[in-house]
């Protein structure tokens, strides 16, 4: 959705305070997409600086549908966001501002869409979890290892050590 900033950026009487529910259903990242579950109203704050910019503050969150890094059950995942940034009208976009500003302006319009996405991929988890000590799948045969042991043998030699192992085999008396 576009809103206009057109009387934002021309006097104080302008300021825009409203609540605005992004549209998107999806959120795409390192090319795989994931559901949105809820996305509640962002509260959306734009305020006159001087002429042809203004300060966009926007705040509020989403609840994806995610998968846990150990053992890829479904999690509904919060992402918090918040954005404060000044953003410029066409004519007044100085020379180091103008390709963050033609990320979210089009013209005097302000894309929310664009600008609540970016910022849900920036505050992205690192890691997601089902539980703080999810244990995980087996390495062996795929079983969540928190539903209880599997009894597959799990040791795995360390590699440096393989010359080693071998060297013992060979000096063996059969």
């Amino acid at each position: 959705m576009l809103i206009d900033l057109s009387g934002v950026f021309q006097s104080e009487s302008g300021n825009i305070h409203q609540q605005y529910t992004p549209q998107f259903t999806k959120a795409r990242y390192r090319g795989q997409d994931f559901s949105v579950l809820e996305k509640p109203p962002a509260v959306l704050d734009c305020v006159y600086e001087q002429d042809g910019r203004a300060r966009v503050s926007v705040s509020g969150y989403v609840v994806l549908d995610l998968f846990c890094d150990r053992c890829l059950k479904p999690v509904a995942e919060r992402i918090d966001f918040e954005v404060d940034r000044p953003v410029y009208a066409p004519d007044c976009v100085p020379e180091n501002e103008a390709e963050d500003n033609s990320e979210v302006m089009d013209g005097y319009q302000l894309n929310m869409e664009h600008l609540i996405s970016n910022e849900v991929l920036i505050n992205w988890p690192v890691k997601v979890l089902c539980k703080a000590d999810c244990k995980g799948l087996c390495r062996v045969c795929g079983r969540d290892l928190n539903l209880g042991d599997c009894g597959c043998d799990d040791f795995v030699p360390d590699p440096r050590m393989a010359v080693i192992k071998d060297i013992m085999n060979a000096d063996k008396e059969v």
